[in-house]
């Protein structure tokens, strides 16, 4: 049986052990969340690339203990060249492509999300450790190699077809034209250089620097609209999250283009419901968590999109009575339609989140992406970042929500997500996975929260996922095994239809969290479908 991992002055969570590990060092060494995290998050895009890569974007959530939490938003926006026009001129006219240099599309903001992490570190916290020993460990990985792990070496097997005539992808990620074995050596000299770039010149370099200029020309080589005036244009923000009340106390996500709305509407929706009279494993749990799922995403599906193009703050679709409203929707026995025509939820999604908690209790809640497996799929030649392919998710219909626009930002599925209790504790969670990502989350906090479960048993737990994510294109309801077969009648007479996935399935994402009580005790789950960890001290 798998038990929590206990600790009292520091802990980080990462769907890979090694970069959980980074994380600890930096805590260890006298290091701040902010500072650990940075460390993590490089690590992980080397150790995990086919999830992620410092050519994605991310999003930030952050808690110092005695002030309200705040976020940071490393987003990057639609290339100037990047219009409905500009597509139909490359004989594009229905849809992005989700592959290759037309689909790279958008400027990828992660980096620069380190920097404004570091930037806040050092201003609000005192933070001193340099970037060069942040992303040492980075360095070390991508240049002396790493083992390859499962995960990686399955998804290269599965889209190496796909994938193997794009610029850069073979020389990367196959082994003379062929699959690396799981345990082999993977090796990145050239995001080695790379990132030694950044830690000596710095964050910006990136996108105002030599370092940008030569991602430039590569972005070129490869036939995107992303030039250097769009790089240097960038910039991470720092903004306050959306929040909502709840029985338990105050929840908090990241603002649009992500769908942290979603996922704080469908705690909302489930504390309406009084979700805890259920059980974790019921039939009765299961439906009240999909049918929240259905009116928080109906909401998205209408209203999120950069929020400059919004036409309601989404802070207002979390006031009470709205979330009463949708709540009143539920029937507790009945499915309500899923899956009709138009509906604009996102197609699979590779992304990694992570969490790290101090021993003063500042707590960043982290998720990292480059949207579908491997991105683009195209590595950049001077540089070796596998760039990002987020603006796929555009429509190439000027009337609809999520329209492109040059200077746009694209709507993200990433959300990471934190809650200060009024017990005392404090909690970062969160999960990959597409239209998964909200779902994940309500089990993992209601399963931690609502029912008293240690965090490791709440992310071990069965799972479900109604909708698409990474690797799968279906709408269905999928429960994985381990879950009674009782429960998938139970939800099949109500209406639900159900598909069954193996015990533990990377289909239903890569979850964790970390829990800080009001004693100052820390304790940890990582997910045991993917090559994750906690480290803790």
């Amino acid at each position: 049986m798998l038990s929590s991992t206990r600790g009292r002055r520091g802990m980080a969570v990462a769907p890979h052990a090694l970069a959980a590990q980074s994380a600890l060092d930096i805590l260890r060494e006298g290091g701040n969340a902010l500072e650990a995290m940075i460390a993590a998050a490089a690590t992980i895009a080397v150790v995990y690339p086919h999830m992620n890569s410092i050519g994605g974007d991310s999003f930030w959530m952050i808690h110092i203990p005695g002030q309200t939490p705040g976020a940071i938003d490393a987003c990057g926006a639609a290339a100037q060249r990047a219009s409905i026009d500009w597509y139909r001129q490359h004989g594009v006219i229905d849809a992005i492509p989700f592959r290759g240099g037309l689909a790279a599309n958008t400027v990828a903001g992660t980096v620069s999300g380190w920097g404004a992490a570091q930037s806040l570190s050092r201003r609000a916290l005192r933070g001193r450790i340099p970037l060069s020993r942040l992303l040492a460990d980075a360095i070390y990985y991508a240049d002396q190699g790493v083992p390859l792990t499962l995960s990686q070496a399955a998804n290269t097997a599965k889209k190496a077809g796909e994938l193997r005539a794009l610029p850069g992808y073979a020389k990367t990620f196959l082994d003379r034209g062929k699959v690396p074995k799981t345990g082999s050596l993977f090796v990145q000299k050239r995001l080695a250089s790379t990132l030694k770039r950044i830690a000596e010149a710095g964050a910006d370099d990136y996108y105002r620097g030599d370092l940008a200029r030569s991602i430039a020309k590569d972005l070129a080589q490869i036939g995107s609209p992303v030039t250097l005036a769009d790089l240097n244009a960038h910039r991470a923000r720092l903004t306050d999250p959306l929040r909502i009340k709840h029985s338990t106390g105050t929840l908090y996500n990241t603002r649009p283009p992500t769908q942290g709305l979603v996922s704080l509407l469908m705690l909302g929706i489930l504390d309406q419901l009084q979700v805890k009279r259920t059980g974790p494993m019921s039939p009765e749990y299961v439906h009240l968590c999909v049918e929240a799922a259905k009116q928080a995403f109906a909401v998205r599906d209408r209203y999120i999109e950069d929020p400059r193009y919004m036409s309601i703050d989404a802070q207002r679709l979390l006031d009470r009575g709205f979330v009463r409203k949708l709540a009143s929707k539920i029937r507790r026995r009945h499915a309500a339609p899923w899956g009709e025509p138009g509906r604009t939820g996102n197609g699979p999604g590779d992304t990694v989140w992570l969490g790290v908690i101090d021993d003063a209790g500042r707590a960043v809640s982290f998720i990292q992406s480059i949207y579908h497996e491997f991105g683009c799929g195209a590595v950049l030649d001077k540089t070796g970042i596998n760039w990002q392919n987020r603006g796929c998710s555009f429509s190439l219909d000027q009337f609809a929500i999520n329209a492109l626009v040059p200077g746009k930002k694209p709507f993200h599925t990433l959300n990471p997500a934190l809650a200060v209790l009024k017990d005392g504790r404090t909690m970062v969670y969160g999960s990959m996975g597409g239209d998964g990502q909200p779902q994940n989350q309500a089990a993992v906090f209601t399963r931690i929260v609502n029912f008293g479960m240690d965090p490791q048993a709440a992310v071990n737990a069965p799972r479900w996922l109604l909708g698409r994510t990474w690797g799968q294109s279906t709408e269905s309801l999928k429960l994985e095994s381990r879950f009674e077969m009782g429960l998938a009648h139970s939800l099949m007479e109500w209406g639900h239809e159900v598909e069954i996935l193996d015990p533990y399935d990377e289909t239903v994402g890569h979850a964790g969290a970390i829990v800080r009580h009001k004693s100052g005790a820390l304790e940890g789950g990582a997910d045991p479908r993917s090559d994750g960890g906690v480290a803790a001290y």
